[in-house]
């Protein structure tokens, strides 16, 4: 496959860790070195912004796609290679999930929360069949997998649905479990 898309959901969030940023800058940098495209949420803040500008700074395609009332807030990041304007939210992440070949998530707050269980509920009733990268980097991610876990334990989940993400602890690690489904390493 050509230049895949990766789908990353990130937070928009300044009060967070600036290490947090640091690693989404580092993710899109990485990205770009592999000839990977990006498609995310089109903020220009927190660690949207982080991406979008270390992936462009390097020389990548950035596409961002963004609800009209978050344009009319001055949220878009409109320096990206594309600007999609969508209606609402969940026209939103449709065509997030559409333009993805694959999905990465970084930490973030309810809004990364929810894109991040739809996809995988995407990949559980068929509807997509594109890898999962679950960025748990500092743990952030612990108690999410220990709540997938439970579901699996419990039997709301199959435990074939173990299979619908993957985990990876590094931004390093991220790219390798990428490398690994689209021949990149």
């Amino acid at each position: 496959m050509a230049n895949p898309t990766i789908c990353v959901y990130c937070a928009s969030s300044e009060a967070s860790d600036p290490w947090y940023r640091d690693a989404a800058a580092d993710l899109g940098r990485q990205l770009v070195a592999r000839a990977y495209r990006i498609v995310y949420g089109g903020g220009g803040v927190g660690s949207m912004g982080a991406l979008a500008r270390a992936a462009l700074d390097a020389g990548g395609h950035v596409t961002g796609i963004i609800p009209q009332f978050m344009v009319e807030r001055e949220w878009a990041f409109k320096l990206v290679s594309e600007l999609v304007v969508v209606d609402d939210m969940h026209q939103r992440k449709r065509a997030m999930l559409d333009r993805a070949d694959a999905f990465v998530a970084l930490p973030g707050g309810c809004g990364t929360f929810e894109e991040l269980l739809e996809a995988i509920t995407w990949q559980r009733l068929d509807l997509i069949d594109k890898p999962i990268v679950i960025a748990n980097l500092r743990g952030f991610y612990d108690p999410c997998l220990a709540m997938l876990e439970r579901s699996i334990d419990e039997r709301f989940m199959t435990p074939d649905m173990r299979r619908a993400w993957r985990v990876a602890e590094t931004i390093d690690g991220v790219v390798d479990r990428l490398g690994e489904v689209f021949g990149r390493r």
